[in-house]
Parts: C-alpha cells; sequence; structure tokens
C-alpha cells in the first residue's frame, strides 16, 4: 500500500485569471509529475473545494473526502473579484481545509504584501514569471502537510486510547488501594503483640 501511495501524484489546484498564466503553470506542475487542476477564479477555487464563497464556515465536504484530494493551492494574487489574499483567507479560516500548503503568485514584489500574505499563512511568494525551478519547493511543504496530519492523526489515536484506558483504571487503583490496605493492617497486627508482651524486670 505504502509503495502505491508514493507513486501517486500530488494534486496541485492552480487558480489564475489570466489564461497564459494559467496554462504556464499547468505546465510547469506537469513537467515537474504533478496532477493539476486549474480554475480561473478564487470563488470557483472555492467551489472546488467545496466552501461557500459567502461562509468559509460552511464546508460541505472535507478536503479528504474530494474527488480528487487536494495537496497543495497554487494561486494569483491580483485577481477581479476575490484576491488571491482572499482566497487564502477563506481556506485558513475553514477548519477541514486550513492544513493545505497555499502558494500565492505575484508579478509585483512589493515587500508588504509578501509579508501579509505569509503572517496569514501561506507557505511561499513565488514572483511572476513563475520558473520550473520554483516547482522543487512545493513538494516539501506538500510532505510537511501529511507529517502534520499523520501526526495529529496519531494524537487522535492516542487520546481516544488513553481514554479507554482512563474508564478501566478506577477498578484497578480501588483494588490496588484495597490491597495496600489490607498490607498495612497485616503489618500492624504483627507489629502490636510485640508493643503489649509484658517486660522481665
Amino acid at each position: 500500500m505504502a509503495v502505491v501511495a508514493s507513486e501517486t501524484p500530488f494534486h496541485v489546484l492552480a487558480v489564475d485569471d489570466s489564461l497564459p498564466d494559467r496554462k504556464l503553470i499547468e505546465r510547469l506542475l506537469k513537467t515537474s509529475s504533478f496532477q493539476v487542476t486549474t480554475v480561473d477564479s478564487g470563488s470557483k477555487a472555492l467551489q472546488f473545494l467545496g466552501i461557500h464563497d459567502d461562509d468559509a464556515s460552511t464546508v460541505s465536504v472535507h478536503a479528504h473526502q474530494l474527488d480528487v484530494a487536494v495537496n497543495l493551492i497554487i494561486t494569483d494574487y491580483c485577481m477581479p473579484g476575490m484576491t488571491g489574499y482572499d482566497l487564502l483567507k477563506k481556506i485558513k479560516e475553514s477548519s477541514s481545509l486550513r492544513d493545505i500548503p497555499v502558494v500565492i503568485m505575484s508579478s509585483e514584489n512589493i515587500p508588504s504584501r509578501i509579508n501579509r500574505c505569509l503572517e496569514e499563512g501561506a507557505d511561499e511568494f513565488f514572483l511572476k514569471p513563475v520558473r520550473l525551478s520554483d516547482m522543487s519547493k512545493l513538494k516539501p511543504h506538500i510532505l510537511k502537510s501529511r507529517c502534520r496530519e499523520h501526526y495529529q492523526q496519531e494524537q487522535q489515536h492516542q487520546q481516544s486510547d488513553s481514554n479507554s484506558n482512563d474508564c478501566s483504571s478506577p477498578t484497578n487503583k480501588s483494588s490496588s488501594s484495597d490491597s495496600s490496605r489490607k498490607r498495612k493492617a497485616e503489618d500492624n497486627e504483627e507489629i502490636l503483640p510485640q508493643k503489649n508482651r509484658p517486660r522481665h524486670s
């Protein structure tokens, strides 16, 4: 099973209102062995992810329940209607999608814009035109996200296991405390007669 999973290409959702830019990022991603889905707006990206445009907390499907799971989202910053920054915020506000890595692209090198996106939870900020060398930066974020998911799942399993153990532990504690009380009582019985023996003058 592990071998099959490792051979499955990572799925990237690319969001850009510019057709030439969308074609370019799609070609670069496919050249780098990614599976790609492209959409031309932030609202269409949210629909694909199962989030309603007007309410990020209302999620119809979870990320792992999508027909094709999305491992990373790469979006243009400047788009009409919903910007890439707005899309980023919607994704990070969703409890079921916030762990998906998000990469922002922009043709403008504006430090304040870059910092704002990174502070909001973006994993990378690429300057356009995006190059093939940029694609190598995507996989570590996906792998880190997967490691985090596995860790969270393990934590949940451990918590459920500890809860089940807590349910059965009180009887064990009481029985052990009872046995310790019995031992103390027996020790006292052995010690008391020695103290009550009459002393020979």
